[in-house]
């Protein structure tokens, strides 16, 4: 995989906003690599912010297991205060995620990976039209071609 950029995602909402995660950190531990990015919206904390992680590890197996999740956090809403004045600073009520996995052999090919994870992802989107596939960027690098994030 290239170096991390910054990911530009648009959201679900009724008018779409774009979402820039920036690259936070590269963590390798017993054979796993993991990446993270992070929104960063001044104003909000950065646990309550919107992140997505990229892994891959080569299970002993000769399996690879690629995974991205993201996660969105959902902060609690805060209403008036107590008796003596104090309103107490919002927390993170739940987070609301996604995960994607893939498990490769290491025997598969680039063509086989990039078939099934283009499959899932046009069943995942509604998808029902002849689309591109496409070849760059973070889950291509992934799952396609087994790059390390870096």
């Amino acid at each position: 995989m290239s170096a991390m950029a910054n990911l530009v995602a648009f959201d679900g909402a009724a008018t779409p906003v774009a979402h820039t995660l920036i690259p936070i950190s590269v963590t390798r531990e017993k054979g796993k690599v993991t990446a993270e990015w992070r929104e960063t919206l001044s104003g909000v904390p950065a646990y309550a912010q919107v992140r997505h992680y990229a892994t891959i590890q080569k299970l002993s197996s000769g399996v690879y297991v690629c995974e991205q999740r993201t996660e969105v956090p959902v902060m609690e809403s805060i209403s008036g205060n107590n008796a003596s004045g104090y309103t107490a600073a919002p927390k993170v009520a739940y987070v609301n995620t996604v995960v994607s996995r893939g498990m490769f052999h290491e025997r598969s090919d680039a063509a086989g990976r990039r078939l099934v994870r283009q499959l899932a992802c046009n069943i995942l989107n509604g998808v029902t039209t002849t689309v591109t596939p496409t070849t760059t960027g973070p889950a291509p690098d992934l799952f396609d071609q087994l790059a390390a994030p870096t």
